[in-house]
């Protein structure tokens, strides 16, 4: 599996961190109004809705930034 086109998809989106790849899913069935997703410069973001508009965390790898929604919103249940 040396070509990356032929990698899992799972596997394309956290080459770095394939342990947080079922981590993210998690997230994203609990809390489908947050968007996660590659940022800038080799980062992660996640886009928080709030009432009166939104919050936007950024952080290096994918790890940190589940950490900071889990201090935040909550570890979604596995």
């Amino acid at each position: 599996m040396n070509d990356p086109a032929r990698r899992p998809l799972w596997l394309r989106l956290v080459p770095a961190e394939p342990d947080q790849a079922e981590r993210l899913a998690a997230y994203r069935v609990a809390y489908p109004l947050v968007v996660i997703q590659p940022g800038e410069f080799a980062t992660w973001e996640a886009r928080v809705p709030e009432m009166a508009g939104e919050t936007i965390i950024v952080r290096h790898t994918l790890r940190e930034l589940l950490d900071r929604l889990g201090e935040l919103l909550g570890e979604p249940p596995q």
